[in-house]
């Protein structure tokens, strides 16, 4: 591991700081360049569908290359990279079904938190508002959800934070577990806290087995992109509602396929991944 291509970083609360010094002076750009183009140009960017993702992708690049030059490569005289690299076809076979089932739990566990009530009921109101404004233009959230948010977030939360957390000693099981959580709280609503938070302990999982990164980009992007279809073609992010099936369903094939797939993924499938 010494010799290894892979920088080998810890992650710690400076790291943190450094992430979200890093997103606030890209956001910070954007908001000034913005500002600056209403005035020059008396055109407002903000109301523009793509200024969002162009937001949203220059403070995750900045956060990204924050940590990189004033982490990294103090530390370990290397660039900040990841392990791209693809995986046994049969790898693909067992991931692919633990990350549906695991899908299907967190829907029915998320579905138990009120959606009505002097809190809830305003603070659900406001979070679906901001929900629909990304289905008014599809090609734009595609892009966001499937594309952007999956390569970035993936880099952030299990390449980075993750990843440095083991590196610097953490239990792995603690190290994903933290990630996710932190990867929950951004979302910034209990509603995506629970899914995000689940759905990040499989990607995790499968990224510290794996070594590859590419395979939770690649679990990510399959998650938003089935719930962008369910929200476009059929109007509801819900499997229960949009297939008209019982949550109950729902949720007891959801245990059946990760609790299988979990099991042969873990247990009986024996080949070892390292990162060289």
């Amino acid at each position: 591991m010494e010799n290894s291509k892979y920088p080998k970083f810890t992650f710690t609360w400076l790291g943190g700081l450094t992430l979200v010094v890093g997103l606030f002076a890209g956001t910070m750009a954007v908001s000034l360049f913005s500002t600056f183009w209403k005035i020059a140009f008396r055109e407002n960017l903000e109301l523009k569908d793509w200024f969002l993702m162009v937001a949203n992708s220059v403070g995750f690049l900045t956060a990204i290359a924050f940590f990189d030059f004033f982490i990294v490569r103090r530390t370990t005289q290397k660039k900040l990279n990841f392990n791209l690299s693809s995986v046994n076809f049969y790898t693909y076979l067992l991931i692919f079904p633990m990350m549906i089932g695991m899908m299907f739990i967190s829907e029915f566990i998320t579905s138990l938190i009120p959606t009505t009530g002097s809190f809830f009921g305003e603070f659900y109101e406001y979070f679906t508002r901001l929900m629909s404004q990304l289905t008014d233009e599809p090609v734009v959230m595609i892009i966001m959800t499937v594309i952007l948010a999956p390569i970035f977030e993936e880099i952030i939360f299990r390449g980075i934070i993750q990843k440095g957390l083991i590196n610097k000693g953490v239990e792995p099981w603690k190290g994903i577990l933290y990630a996710s959580i932190i990867f929950g709280v951004v979302h910034g609503n209990p509603w995506q806290f629970i899914s995000a938070v689940m759905l990040g302990c499989v990607l995790g999982l499968v990224y510290h087995k794996t070594k590859s990164l590419l395979m939770p980009i690649l679990l990510h992007a399959f998650n938003n992109l089935t719930l962008s279809l369910l929200v476009l073609y059929g109007k509801d992010e819900s499997f229960a509602k949009v297939f008209n099936v019982s949550e109950w369903l729902i949720l007891a094939v959801g245990i059946v396929l990760f609790s299988l797939f979990y099991y042969l993924f873990m247990k009986k499938y024996k080949v070892h991944y390292a990162e060289m």
